[in-house]
């Protein structure tokens, strides 16, 4: 939200400056994000009067004019239709920027004549659209002064980041009831004009749709003449980033900055009959105020006349009943919407406003009548006008709500030791009522719900600052280990992927509705979503490395390894995963390797293992399963567990339907290991004991055996594995060969000897384990 100080000292009494304002905001919890003063742009600009003006030689639509800034004399060449001698306007000298023209002056020769500068106009400054001529300033304009200081300019701008749960803070005079409290100056009295009306409204007001519009205020004003607002309140609608654009459009957009109180003006000419807040009818559209053509919902809450919708309730007025220059009578909407309400039917037409993004924090429910004087003073001021007689429909959510505080809780809840009488003036001077220790909470802070919020609002007007470093306290000794077994495996296989160059990502928690349907559906859905594509909490972290790996060779990366540790969130629980995806190439084209190596599922593989064995997963009893899933490729994916109901990981290629759902990058492999199935492991506790290693050499030898083609190459280097778990150390698959005889499969086994050296006879009766073992499988030794 942005304004200006001369628009908060409208409200707030002070002799601050704008740093100490800034500071001051940001420490009271309204985070300044920026203090811009437009008069810095404009510095070199000075007051000048136009002592001569003569044809230019060369052109006839150029005058050749002599300046004086203050300075002595100067000579331009200029194009203006208004200018003459004796005129006042603003003098640009050479080195000055035209902001509105993007233009650096320098001097120059325009058609044989030199010019040492520019007299410019309202457009080129961005004081407004007027191009027409230059600026003309009154008689009494003091030549070479600085043209900011003359005009009053010299008017810094704050940008504040308002937070969701400020409402208050949406309006200028909020902010300045904040820094009131905190001690920077006094809250001027709110000035709520006294309008009678002269008449009955002629346009009637109802409410069919309660729930999305509880109260609807409004009246007429007859005979208004809309033109130009006034400069005072285009250059603080300016300041704020709005732009001016006729006097009753700006004073709506002047009341909602100024109070947080969105308002809409109607031409009744364009009126058939009387306006109704109800429901939107199937098929029902509205061409808004944005020129854009809105399809409504049944759900979003509308104000219609008896022939069509005018608005889209509390975010955007209708193009077909605005107000333009030949408007004569008005009919003002002051309205209390649910924010549950406006948020929904915002996100569904995807259509953010100034006036949404009050409603949906929530506005002040018990200042629709204040709001509606105060609007209508400043059009009958303004546009003149007869105001009718104010009416309403329904009744706002006005509920009293009081906490009984105990004033003690601040220093033991805060930390911040503030005197009662301190901390009593603070709420008050907030808006809350006090009666001994009864608090009745102001209706507009939505957000104050307990003791607790209580102690926020006096602990932040104090300044957080103030609250003292006080330590834990510690017991005495070497500290005991405080992180839990999931915390440990979750750090060991982040700084295991990481050592072994695979990149973290960090992706959102939420995903489309379309992407959770690929992945079996999303068991748990927002209610109020950032948007449509975070609206499901993930059942799997693939989503979103998929996406990060697509923007990654998108701008050329040509191999990408992205790994995230983090939650999927199913039915019963969130559970504890590391995703991981390949993408690109494994090994770029060189001399040596020639083409460049993509991954494949192997790759994934053999990252899922390192990183089980880090998380100290017993993968010496791992197996493998074929077929990871519905979202894994059918041929080349599989996973790992300890047994069919204990599954540790998946790994392989993507479905290539999801793939090209997703947009995966080509090639793409990737592996899921869920943490939180990974075993305990069974030791004591009890330091490992010393490495001993063995006093005798191990053998090895090499089988190999023609195999079924469906035997999976794990079942049968567990079989050898188990032929003699005491004798056989390690088994590993070497070679893999297809021939007429069918499959081979060869394996290397150690053997390792504890007491004495194996003679060939039991070297011998080993093998023949081996063979049997393997036999028992359908395979058969190679000859």
């Amino acid at each position: 939200m942005k304004f200006s100080l001369e628009w908060l000292k409208h409200h707030l009494d002070t002799t601050a400056s704008a740093q100490e304002i800034a500071d001051k905001l940001t420490a009271i919890g309204l985070e300044v994000e920026d203090v811009a003063n437009p008069a810095e742009a404009l510095a070199p600009f000075r007051v000048a009067k136009v002592l001569t003006a003569d044809k230019h030689p060369q052109a006839d639509k150029l005058q050749v004019l002599t300046v004086d800034a203050g300075e002595g004399a100067v000579q331009i060449v200029c194009g203006a239709p208004n200018a003459r001698a004796g005129m006042l306007g603003v003098f640009g000298p050479p080195g000055a920027y035209i902001p509105g023209s993007d233009l650096m002056l320098k001097v120059a020769a325009i058609r044989g004549v030199e010019s040492r500068g520019m007299m410019c106009s309202s457009r080129e400054l961005e004081l407004g659209d007027d191009h027409s001529g230059i600026i003309e300033l009154p008689e009494d304009a003091p030549v070479g002064t600085p043209f900011t200081q003359y005009a009053g300019l010299d008017d810094p701008v704050f940008d504040v980041n308002v937070t969701p749960n400020r409402q208050d803070a949406m309006g200028v005079r909020g902010i300045a009831r904040d820094l009131a409290a905190a001690g920077l100056g006094a809250l001027r009295p709110l000035a709520e004009p006294q309008i009678e009306g002269n008449f009955p409204c002629p346009v009637p007001i109802t409410i069919e749709d309660p729930d999305g519009c509880p109260a609807f205020f409004g009246r007429a004003v007859m005979g208004v003449k809309n033109g130009p607002s006034p400069d005072w309140m285009q250059r603080r609608l300016k300041t704020a980033g709005q732009r001016p654009i006729s006097a009753l459009v700006d004073i709506t957009n002047y009341v909602m900055i100024d109070h947080g109180r969105p308002a809409h003006a109607y031409d009744i000419a364009k009126l058939s009959g009387g306006l109704t807040a109800r429901a939107a009818k199937p098929g029902e559209k509205v061409l808004a105020l944005n020129e854009k053509e809105y399809s409504l919902e049944p759900f979003m809450t509308v104000i219609a006349d008896d022939k069509q919708v005018h608005d889209i309730g509390g975010i955007m007025g209708g193009e077909d009943s605005g107000v333009s220059d030949a408007t004569t009578d008005v009919m003002l909407e002051v309205a209390y919407f649910t924010p549950e309400r406006i948020a929904r039917t915002g996100r569904a037409l995807a259509l953010s406003s100034d006036a949404r993004s009050r409603f949906e924090r929530g506005v002040d429910p018990a200042f629709l009548d204040e709001g509606l004087a105060i609007l209508t003073g400043l059009i009958v001021d303004i546009c003149g006008g007869e105001p009718s007689a104010a009416i309403r429909a329904g009744e706002p959510p006005v509920d009293e709500r009081s906490i009984t505080f105990d004033f003690g809780r601040t220093k033991a809840l805060g930390g911040i030791d503030v005197p009662e009488q301190r901390q009593r003036e603070i709420l008050e001077s907030l808006g809350f009522e006090l009666n001994g220790n009864q608090v009745t909470i102001a209706t507009w802070r939505r957000d104050v719900e307990g003791p607790a919020d209580l102690v926020e609002e006096i602990a932040r007007i104090t300044g957080y600052d103030l609250v003292p470093s006080t330590p834990l306290d510690r017991a005495p000794g070497v500290a005991k280990p405080t992180a839990t077994r999931s915390q440990m495996i979750e750090r060991r296989v982040r700084r295991t992927a990481a050592a072994r160059g695979i990149d973290e990502a960090v992706t959102w928690s939420f995903i489309s509705d379309r992407e959770a349907e690929i992945f079996g559906r999303g068991d748990w859905k927002l209610a109020n979503p950032i948007s449509e594509e975070m609206k499901v909490m993930r059942p799997s972290l693939l989503p979103g490395l998929i996406a990060a790996a697509r923007r990654n060779t998108d701008r050329g990366a040509g191999s990408v390894r992205l790994f995230e540790v983090g939650r999927r969130y199913l039915g019963d629980c969130e559970h504890p995963t590391l995703g991981l995806l390949l993408a690109g190439d494994r090994e770029t084209r060189s001399w040596q390797s020639g083409t460049a190596q993509a991954f494949d599922a192997f790759d994934a593989k053999a990252e899922v293992l390192a990183l089980l064995e880090a998380a100290g997963a017993p993968i010496a009893n791992l197996q493998v399963f074929p077929d990871a899933g519905p979202t894994w490729h059918p041929g080349r994916s599989a996973k790992l567990g300890l047994g069919p109901k204990t599954i540790v990981a998946a790994f392989g290629e993507l479905h290539p339907g999801l793939a090209s759902s997703l947009d995966a990058p080509a090639g793409a492999v990737a592996a899921e290991i869920y943490l939180d199935a990974i075993p305990a492991s069974r030791s004591s506790g009890h330091p490992r004991s010393a490495y001993s290693p063995p006093p005798l050499q191990a053998v090895t030898r090499d089988f190999a055996f023609i195999v079924p083609a469906n035997l999976p190459s794990d079942n049968l280097l567990r079989a050898i594995r188990g032929a003699d778990k005491a004798a056989i150390t390690a088994a590993r698959l070497f070679d893999r060969f297809e021939s007429g005889d069918g499959l081979s499969l060869a394996f290397e086994v150690t053997l390792q000897p504890v007491e004495n050296s194996f003679t060939d006879e039991e070297i011998g009766a080993l093998s023949a384990k081996i063979v049997a073992a393997a036999e028992k499988l359908g395979a058969r030794l190679r000859s």
